[in-house]
């Protein structure tokens, strides 16, 4: 299941850290079709045969919250489905909720029927009322064109339905400003991170034997340790957006991934994700995390699943931190992480921890991450 938060997203980056979590800019839709248009730009990618519940919020009523997704259920399943999607809905508090139903199916050919996954609606209203949630709209999304299940006009009727808006509007122009790339589906966010093939992994598994060797003749561990972070700094200004952008060898990303075993080292990492060049850093463990053999690339997805989930990217944040309890099961960070996106605990929530664990004294390894 995924579950981004769209609206959580920080403000343009200062060059230090900010006192507290910065109040995200609100997203309000009025339209259905705006916000069934702006579906891809929620997720992080082009969502198909697909479940969605928008928590909505504020004063309003209206505001964009938390959206969770899930693959259309058999029928066997539906019940169970809406029972754990309003349950995660409900863990922000929403005054409301919209429901889109994904799905190419055609209409029902019985009388009486009409629009398909008519069933699975009725379930969501029954869980999302158990949850206390009202279900203000649901409708379906299907050939560039949305229904409203409810809708007793000819507008609604099967083999009719009302165009998607084709301008831009305010969910896309949110996810812009925020630098998410919105992509074909869920697997192109999956090859982002794909391992590359036999020949690079040999090359890179040589790397990281020879980066083994080097550390040894490191006179100390804070001599390691400060080594790691400069070449990490650089990394992060090669990776940046632009002509100067370059790939960066193996021998460089071998030694940022033994550095990154370091605790020390790995929790000042986390903190890139709040300053100036986030985006490259991004991009860093994007490509540390798709190079890097097994069990090293647990610290650079999971600090991918940070910085991914910071900026309300809850695809792409459960795709790396997978990654990362793939490749080591017991690296406790990525655990936390894990917990706490299934708890749907805001991005603002992260944000704010880690303001806090930047103040603490360098040689302190705090034990702790928000919980839902």
């Amino acid at each position: 299941m995924d579950t981004p938060h769209p609206t959580d997203r920080p403000p343009p980056r200062s060059s230090t850290l900010p006192d507290g979590p910065p109040a995200p800019d609100p997203v309000r839709v009025g339209d259905p079709g705006e916000l069934a248009a702006g579906l891809p730009h929620l997720l992080g990618y082009r969502p198909d045969e697909s479940v969605v519940l928008i928590g909505l919020g504020g004063e309003s009523g209206r505001r964009v919250g938390l959206t969770v997704r899930a693959d259309l259920p058999a029928a066997a399943h539906r019940r169970a489905l809406a029972s754990a999607l309003a349950d995660s809905l409900g863990t922000d508090d929403p005054r409301g909720a919209v429901a889109l139903v994904l799905s190419e199916l055609p209409d029902e050919p019985w009388p009486g029927t009409g629009l398909p996954h008519r069933a699975l609606v009725h379930d969501l209203v029954l869980a999302l009322d158990a949850a206390g949630i009202p279900l203000e709209q649901a409708l379906l999304v299907r050939g560039g064109r949305w229904w409203d299940f409810d809708c007793p006009h000819p507008c609604c009727g099967p083999g009719a339905g009302t165009l998607l808006p084709a301008e831009v509007g305010q969910i896309e122009a949110a996810s812009v400003a925020a630098g998410t790339v919105v992509a074909g589906d869920r697997s192109a966010l999956e090859q982002r991170i794909a391992r590359p093939g036999a020949g690079a992994q040999a090359a890179m598994r040589s790397a990281c034997l020879r980066t083994v060797e080097e550390l040894a003749q490191e006179p100390s561990r804070q001599a390691r340790a400060e080594a790691s972070r400069r070449l990490i700094r650089r990394a992060v200004e090669r990776c940046r957006p632009g002509p100067d952008s370059e790939r960066l060898p193996d021998d460089d990303v071998a030694r940022i991934l033994w550095g990154l075993r370091e605790v020390a080292v790995r929790d000042w990492s986390l903190q890139l994700s709040l300053a100036d060049d986030a985006a490259a850093a991004e991009v860093l463990w994007t490509e540390c995390t798709r190079r890097a053999p097994s069990p090293l690339d647990a610290a650079p997805a999971t600090l991918l699943a940070v910085s991914a989930w910071l900026r309300g990217d809850g695809a792409m944040a459960n795709i790396a931190v997978d990654r990362a309890l793939d490749s080591d099961p017991d690296y406790s960070l990525a655990a936390l992480i894990a917990d706490a996106l299934a708890a749907c605990v805001p991005p603002s929530r992260l944000r704010a921890f880690l303001v806090e664990a930047a103040r603490w004294p360098e040689d302190l390894d705090p034990a702790g991450m928000p919980s839902g």
